[in-house]
């Protein structure tokens, strides 16, 4: 197997999932990649939040890999 199709947890955590934030009304901000179903948490602000989904993405691919589940991509734009 060609190492170039081998796509591992590196992989994905550097493709350009659409991450969506989203201020909640007690001053939080909530952390969603809707692509990945279930990815998402919270943070005391915006960039606390987009430090954690990083966090949860990473948890959410290793356990997608672990248990061998589909992993949806995003799709490519302008090409």
């Amino acid at each position: 197997m060609n190492p170039k199709t081998i796509k591992d947890l590196d992989y994905y955590m550097a493709l350009p999932y659409t991450i969506e934030m989203t201020p909640d009304v007690d001053g939080y901000w909530f952390a969603e990649i809707s692509l990945l179903e279930g990815c998402m948490t919270n943070g005391n602000s915006w960039n606390d939040a987009r430090e954690m989904i990083e966090d949860a993405k990473r948890a959410w691919l290793t356990t997608a890999l672990s248990m061998e589940l589909a992993i949806p991509e995003p799709e490519a734009v302008g090409l």
